[in-house]
């Protein structure tokens, strides 16, 4: 049987692997790939366009359908500026808890899966298991989608596709959904003295962002209350995370830039909800340009995940349900890659150790204790698998 320190070494490995999103991760698929190549019965990796990322696709057991797709995430957000007291790259143990960057989103859940290699490979699988680990989750789930279209091209088609975020061992059965934008506002500099003689990007920026509060207002005036197992909040938020601009304060700035993300339930149509905002980006371009061809106010979309719309007792729920005893209806706010494979026609759910609190914060951790609250979890997975 699996140990839980065996879980905890692999964990320890894969947090040593910088994998913030903004650089590579083939250092870890590499040593991922070592690692299940005597276990597996395929192993594929998917790189990206440069080449300086992949995914990677594991089967093992028999080239046959119905299996389960444990899926994961291999990158982690940055620990710039944040305040940790002990090494980022380095797990470290203190009173029960596992200190690291990704330890609990979501490198905890992939430790799990790889720890068992092993135990799948030996259980005299019927139906097999798959690992699926991306890259740039963390920015959009921009990076999955080759991989999944990839999984539902395959002749022996998985059954449904279980992803290990952390949410302290309970089934989340939907999600929200994540449009995220940058905005570029493009002025004409002139001295603070004679604004007249040129376009503040700052200022039309304001306006824009002004705008962009409109909405988010307006959505929570209308939002409705929480029902059992729905979303909280019970409506789609709008929020800005990112504003730049200018050069000092006695110059009309030539340019602005922000970033903001929509977040949906499935019944909301983001490109309604921003209709109004459209508008106001194209009343502002159009006086911006005015000022000469290089003048503007452009969008750009970067991400768009679909939200996972909650089948309650469907196939990928259920079957999580059995595994973890779970009885509760949940959804959450956040996006996953569960709405990716959804709407290709795999079910899925959400379900892992730790918690989402702990995501992206400074001295993320994990407790040991939900890495073993996983290992009985895997073996009633390969039993099922055996059938």
């Amino acid at each position: 049987m699996t140990s839980v320190q065996a879980v905890t070494d692999t964990l320890s490995r894969l947090v040593a692997f910088d994998t913030t999103s903004r650089g590579s991760n083939l250092e870890l698929i590499d040593w991922v790939e070592d690692q299940v190549g005597p276990f597996a019965s395929m192993v594929r990796r998917l790189p990206n366009a440069d080449g300086g990322k992949a995914n990677l696709w594991v089967r093992i057991g028999p080239d046959a359908p119905g299996g389960v797709v444990l899926s994961g995430h291999t990158d982690v957000v940055p620990v710039d500026g944040q305040p940790w007291t002990s090494d980022p790259w380095t797990l470290t143990e203190r009173g029960g808890r596992l200190y690291g960057r990704g330890s609990s989103d979501m490198k905890g859940f992939i430790a799990l899966a790889l720890a068992h290699a092993g135990a799948f490979a030996g259980a005299g699988l019927k139906r097999p298991v798959h690992l699926a680990l991306s890259y740039d989750e963390e920015i959009g789930c921009a990076g999955v989608t080759p991989m999944i279209e990839e999984i539902a091209r395959s002749s022996a088609a998985p059954a449904l596709v279980w992803v290990g975020e952390p949410t302290l061992w309970g089934v989340v059965a939907g999600h929200k959904g994540i449009r995220t934008h940058e905005v570029v506002v493009t002025g004409h500099e002139a001295h603070s003295s004679a604004p007249r003689k040129g376009a503040s990007a700052i200022h039309e920026a304001i306006g824009l962002l002004h705008g962009l509060m409109e909405i988010a207002a307006k959505l929570e005036r209308e939002a409705g209350d929480v029902e059992p197992g729905g979303f909280d909040p019970p409506h789609a938020t709008l929020t800005v995370g990112v504003l730049q601009g200018g050069t000092a304060g006695n110059i009309l700035a030539r340019r602005c830039r922000f970033e903001f993300d929509l977040r949906c339930r499935p019944e909301d149509d983001p490109d309604l909800i921003l209709a109004p905002f459209l508008d106001q980006l194209a009343n502002a371009d159009a006086r911006l340009r005015r000022w000469g061809e290089a003048c503007g106010a452009r969008m750009t979309r970067h991400a768009d995940a679909p939200p996972l719309r909650p089948e309650w007792d469907g196939p990928a729920e259920r079957f999580l349900r059995e595994l973890t005893g779970d009885n509760a209806r949940r959804t959450a706010a956040y996006a996953t890659e569960a709405g990716q494979f959804d709407v290709r026609h795999i079910p899925a759910a959400v379900c892992g150790p730790g918690s989402i609190e702990q995501a992206h914060q400074p001295d993320e951790w994990i407790a040991v204790s939900e890495l073993e609250r996983g290992l009985p979890l895997m073996a009633r997975l390969i039993d099922r698998l055996r059938m």
